[in-house]
């Protein structure tokens, strides 16, 4: 037996239960989770807003600990080994899109928010040596998001001007350190002046309010000539006046809705200025190791708002109901 995060239902508090512990099958592993993040994802499961929902169920996409079992004796070496998961499973074989058996893990399958997880071994990757098991645990999903979002769809390139719009969550967070990294001019918008704050500290050039009512105006003088990339994980009527701010040739990538659909767009804008709007999703295998590297090389460590013991999910999840959170909430897991 172990204990886990048990959900029993829609808008049911997250349970601290004892289960079953996995029983592994042919090319699994176990890891016993030292620590867990939560992602959006995890949120809007227990609202029921996301498609295929299931109970009960363990949520948890992000995951570190250590390789207790295996079951494969070739994999035996993996054993006692610090690891990271990636939660991209079963991407398929074309890089543009995933797909048909894709899946995240955490749903349908049961995650990280437990003492132990059975994940395929080609989902374990060794935790970069610089971060510990609560940093290690933070980035798997929206790190890798954000880098997908970035790097293979924007194509970022050094000393672009990047717009990061809605910073302070998870992917947005992530997407800042990543461009910041990688060489470019960054500004993010947000509806708290204290995120936008916090982002300058990490290396942000400036930042526009969305509340405020000269937004457009501020954004227009933010813009100067134009952003080449805007990075936007809430689409809604905003999306439109996008189109203004951004130079010929721009790439728009979205990969949330939490404001609405796409709104009525200026295709004219679109066609002349020869604008990309981009659609993406978590990332394949060679993605995660991609960003892995670039983490290592960079040393970059992820953003934690707070860390809270297994015993305090359900209040550690209570944060996402106001969205005043500014990177990541882990959770812990005792020996």
């Amino acid at each position: 037996m172990m204990k886990a995060l048990v959900l029993h239902g829609i808008k049911e508090p997250l349970k601290l239960e004892e289960v079953s512990k996995p029983t592994l099958n042919a090319g699994e592993v176990l890891v016993k989770i030292k620590a867990a993040a939560f992602n959006r994802r995890d949120y809007w499961i227990q609202q029921g807003k996301y498609a295929g929902l299931k109970f009960p169920i363990t949520l948890g996409s992000d995951g570190c600990g250590v390789i207790a079992e295996v079951f494969d004796d070739a994999n035996q070496h993996w054993i006692g080994k610090e690891v990271v998961i990636n939660p991209s499973f079963n991407w398929g074989d074309a890089p543009n899109y995933q797909g048909k058996d894709f899946k995240i893990l955490g749903l349908p399958d049961d995650g990280t928010f437990a003492a132990y997880v059975k994940v395929p071994v080609a989902q374990v990757y060794e935790k970069p040596k610089y971060l510990n098991y609560i940093e290690a645990a933070a980035f798997p999903l929206a790190g890798l998001t954000a880098y997908r979002a970035l790097f293979t769809k924007a194509q970022l390139q050094k000393d672009e001007k990047v717009l990061l719009v809605g910073i302070g969550g998870g992917a947005a967070t992530f997407a800042l350190l990543w461009a910041i990294h990688a060489g470019a001019e960054v500004y993010v918008t947000s509806g708290s002046d204290d995120k936008i704050a916090k982002a300058i500290t990490l290396g942000a050039k400036g930042g526009i309010n969305y509340k405020s009512e000269s937004y457009d105006t501020d954004l227009q003088a933010l813009a100067a000539d134009g952003f080449d990339v805007i990075i936007d994980s809430a689409i809604g009527e905003g999306f439109a006046k996008h189109l203004n701010h951004v130079k010929p040739g721009a790439r728009l990538v979205f990969f949330g809705a939490t404001a609405g659909d796409l709104p009525p767009l200026n295709a004219r804008i679109i066609f002349w200025k020869q604008l990309q709007i981009m659609g993406t999703t978590m990332g394949t295998a060679q993605e995660f190791e991609d960003m892995l590297q670039f983490m290592t090389k960079h040393e970059i460590k992820p953003v934690v708002e707070s860390v809270f013991a297994c015993e305090d999910a359900e209040q550690a999840i209570r944060l996402m109901d106001q969205s005043d959170q500014f990177g990541k909430i882990v959770i812990t897991f005792n020996d």
